[in-house]
């Protein structure tokens, strides 16, 4: 019998670009949303793996890639493959500046809808089953910004700070009740 533990059977990654220059930026809200998961369960993230800072958790691994957004598959890739993970078990949490700040929707697949991180999740798992948990970040106005590059790099303005942290209070709801719930049960609770 093997001392080792049994690995992971979920996985929690949260979209983001590494580095200070980024902290805190609308593109980083996906680690923020890892990291308030990680505090919530305990969980240090305290080894790199797969070019991303991980932890565990008993059978789930959470996770921050450490390559820029655009490159963040391999992370799911290597990650979902050395530990036996089903890409229909790993979480993708990201931004997203085609909803509203505040707003966050849970699916269990689909398009990238033009996100390169997400883009690069499918591309590199050869599937749109992939679970994932978007969230808001368009100022309140109907439209994107005009120059998004700029926009997803800025931190959040002052003005905002109070929403983004109900946010991220909320998201890091939805991935523990995708995590001890059915998907569609957790979409039902939190896409409203």
């Amino acid at each position: 019998m093997s001392d080792s533990a049994p690995s992971p059977r979920r996985l929690v990654l949260g979209l983001g670009n590494p580095g200070e220059r980024y902290r805190g930026t609308r593109h980083n809200l996906g680690f923020q949303v890892v990291r308030g998961l990680a505090d919530r369960l305990s969980v240090v993230l305290d080894r790199v793996e797969c070019a991303a800072l991980v932890g565990t958790h008993d059978r789930l691994l959470l996770a921050m890639p450490q390559t820029y957004m655009n490159r963040s598959g391999y992370a799911a890739r290597c990650l979902t493959d050395r530990h036996e993970i089903e890409p229909r078990n790993a979480l993708v949490v990201y931004d997203d500046v085609e909803l509203p700040l505040g707003r966050l929707r849970l699916r269990r697949g689909g398009s990238p809808g033009g996100h390169r991180g997400m883009e690069s999740v499918i591309r590199n798992l050869r599937t749109e089953e992939v679970p994932r948990l978007r969230l808001g970040i368009r100022p309140e106005s109907d439209r994107a910004p005009d120059d998004l590059v700029e926009f997803v790099l800025e931190p959040f303005r002052a003005d905002e700070r109070l929403a983004v942290e109900a946010l991220i209070e909320r998201a890091t709801d939805a991935c523990q009740a995708w995590l001890e719930l059915d998907i569609e049960t957790a979409m039902n609770r939190f896409n409203g």
